[in-house]
């Protein structure tokens, strides 16, 4: 499968470029023997690109993994065992793949987990929650290794002792952003960092939506912590949608901006994820080790525990609460307080109360 390698490797070309010189050359190897004069006939190729190509040629297989080697970065093409069947059931899977670690087995099961950036303490807390029940019930999660909600749920899946995969938009020797290292290092030996993109290829803004239907396609289901608008979130659940996989998202307030792509995609038909309950019975867990994990934890008199039942992922107002519990206002004002400080309750704005943990 060098060939593969070979032409996988070539800088500056993207996987429909791959395409087109399959289909003109029929095969890796016949690509890396064309002749100069065939190469400058390409109507589909840039200048650049036919130049790259033509300088490609005196590269050898064995010189490419032998860098890759003293890099420690592994390579699989789609025509080796291994490969991912879930990216090969892509329309356009990648022809290669480069990685750090492990790629999933084939029987493991996996969820992407993605957000926003500049996410809240509220996003964060929901994040590290859905990480560790994932985690507690051996299943991988999948996602960017960007600031925010993907990188904060790989850090929580790892420190929970489960498996994460980070999809990257760059060579996997450039850990993008530099700030994750020690989040890179620890992936590599607890997961994976996989990319289709060859060594020394720069994070550049193209390359993102593109990784995204990776991250979608190694995935069973995409979980939406806080999303604006327009994000990258909204395109990775958009190509979940059209990959036939299931999204569930957050809800949130509607005046919040980290709120209105969650729910956008909820009015859409995506479903809606307010808690880890939820969440584990549409993977078709049984609930009886998170109930029994969250009895051996919390202990709630009576009253607290009314409270406590009405509050999950989604912002509740205080006048809803009071309507559900059945409690008196100051009761449930009291109630509410306490659990904040038990650390249990979190008021994200002004009578707006969620579950921290």
């Amino acid at each position: 499968m060098d060939e593969w390698l070979w032409m996988c490797s070539m800088p500056g070309f993207y996987r429909n470029d791959f395409a087109r010189l399959l289909q003109f050359f029929e095969s890796p190897e016949a690509i890396r023997k064309s002749e100069k004069k065939q190469i400058s006939l390409l109507p589909f190729l840039k200048d650049r690109q036919k130049k790259v190509l033509e300088e490609w040629r005196s590269h050898s297989a064995e010189e490419i993994r032998h860098k890759l080697t003293e890099k420690g970065i592994k390579f699989i093409s789609c025509m080796e065992k291994g490969y991912p069947e879930r990216l090969r059931a892509l329309e356009d899977y990648p022809y290669g793949l480069f990685y750090l670690g492990e790629l999933p087995s084939p029987r493991e099961r996996c969820v992407a987990v993605v957000g926003a950036r500049m996410c809240t303490n509220y996003g964060r807390s929901i994040a590290v929650e859905v990480a560790e029940v994932l985690s507690e019930h051996g299943i991988s999660i999948v996602s960017g290794m960007a600031y925010g909600i993907d990188g904060i749920a790989q850090a929580a899946c790892l420190k929970a002792g489960g498996r994460s995969y980070a999809v990257t938009g760059c060579g996997a020797d450039i850990c993008y952003p530099a700030d994750h290292r020690s989040l890179c290092r620890e992936l590599a030996q607890k997961g994976g960092v996989i990319t289709e993109y060859p060594p020394g290829t720069q994070p550049v803004p193209l390359h993102f939506p593109m990784r995204n239907r990776l991250i979608s396609g190694l995935s069973e289901c995409v979980i939406v912590v806080e999303a604006k608008k327009k994000s990258g979130s909204l395109i990775t659940a958009d190509l979940a949608l059209d990959q036939g996989k299931d999204v569930l998202a957050v809800p949130g307030r509607m005046e919040d901006p980290l709120s209105e792509g969650c729910n956008q995609l909820i009015s859409q038909g995506a479903g809606i994820l307010t808690s880890v309950e939820e969440l584990i019975s549409h993977l078709g867990i049984s609930m009886e080790n998170v109930k029994k994990k969250k009895k051996n934890n919390i202990t709630l008199a009576s009253s607290e525990n009314m409270v406590y039942i009405c509050l999950d992922f989604r912002p509740k107002s205080l006048t809803e609460i009071i309507r559900s519990s059945g409690l008196p206002a100051e009761a449930v004002m009291r109630i509410l307080m306490d659990l904040q400080m038990r650390g249990l309750v979190e008021e994200i704005s002004k009578n707006y109360y969620v579950l921290k943990k």
